[in-house]
């Protein structure tokens, strides 16, 4: 498969630079080789257009001129995305619901979807149109998985989950496990049932190994767009808004809501019953204890606004000195 130049710069509506030549695939600045488009994001990288060994390159029109063929763009790492896609050939090779599969009596699956050997399909779930199902997936009764989606091998959804069109569950992802809900009583610690549902809007991803809890009464849901990394945990009766990222080692307990439009760095962790408003953007490892409002960029443990955090990081070496030189000071103000 290739394409000409010219027709990648129709695909993303813009303009290219040099002759119209074959590109074959896509690599970085340093790898790519004459018969490869790459491209450059990141303004620390633009020594390497003078050496590099790619065909042409997506590039801004300030950059263009350090290249004889460019795709100009106003959004390189972006249109590399669009372009990727063009290159990037789904996985699995099968098609048709195989017989190995066991699919309920009452389970509905649409005849356009993909169903692996080794998937269980358990009684009144539906699989819509287009769906793909790799082996070793679990569907649970009552489940619905709607259009387009794709559930990769050994996903796992429990009882009454839904999943909405487009998405995307990778490898090892289990959503609508028990939330973990007990109480401690004379005769010991007392398991509070979880009888309510998991539900995954359109065009959701959810990383490989990541874990949805059902609700206890009502639902844990993840809203459209939102996008959750691998090793990511989402507590009971949580609620996350659209196009939110959740990224890896994420921990949200339970009965959270989250808005939309926001990002949680890796290992952040969110206490339970708090609110997290629209566009609101979380620092890596940093510790939620109280709700945060719209808009705000806080980091740190317990979370504190940008400013603070960021002097707290620029001062933390220093304060081995500054300890030293405390004590001195107090000694003196003793002996004095």
């Amino acid at each position: 498969m290739y394409y000409m130049l010219s027709e990648l710069a129709t695909f993303l509506n813009s303009s290219f630079k040099g002759n119209d030549i074959k590109i074959l695939g896509m690599n970085t600045l340093e790898k790519a080789n004459k018969n490869e488009l790459s491209f450059l994001a990141n303004p620390k990288y633009t020594h390497q257009l003078a050496t590099t060994q790619a065909g042409a390159v997506i590039v801004t029109e300030e950059h263009s001129k350090h290249i004889s063929h460019a795709l100009i763009s106003k959004e390189p790492y972006k249109d590399f995305g669009r372009i990727l896609s063009l290159f990037n050939k789904p996985q699995g090779s099968l098609q048709g619901i195989n017989p190995q599969a066991y699919i309920h009596p009452s389970a509905n699956v649409d005849p356009s979807a993909t169903v692996y050997p080794f998937v269980f399909i358990g009684e009144n779930s539906t699989i819509e149109k287009n769906v793909i199902i790799f082996p070793g997936v679990y569907i649970g009764e009552n489940s619905h998985v709607e259009e387009n989606s794709t559930l990769y091998p050994n996903v796992v959804l429990m009882a009454k989950t839904h999943v909405g069109k487009n998405c995307t569950i990778h490898p090892g992802a289990i959503l609508g496990s028990d939330g973990f809900g007990y109480a401690p009583t004379a005769q010991g610690i007392q398991k509070i049932p979880q009888v309510g549902t998991t539900v995954i809007k359109d065009n959701v991803e959810v990383g490989a190994n990541s874990t949805i809890d059902r609700g206890t009464l009502d639902s844990t849901c993840i809203n459209d767009n939102t996008k959750i990394d691998n090793l990511v945990q989402v507590g009971h009766n949580v609620s996350v808004g659209k196009n939110t990222f959740l990224i890896s080692q994420v921990g949200i307990s339970g009965s959270t809501t989250i808005g939309d439009n926001c990002t949680l760095a890796g290992q952040v962790g969110v206490a339970g019953h708090l609110k997290i408003g629209n566009n609101v953007t979380i620092a890596p490892q940093s510790g939620v204890a109280k709700d945060i409002s719209n808009g705000k960029v806080v980091g740190g443990t317990p979370t504190v606004d940008r400013q603070t955090y960021l002097k707290t990081l620029t001062l933390m070496p220093k304060y081995p000195e500054i300890f030293k030189r405390l004590t001195k000071i107090e000694k003196k103000l003793k002996n004095q």
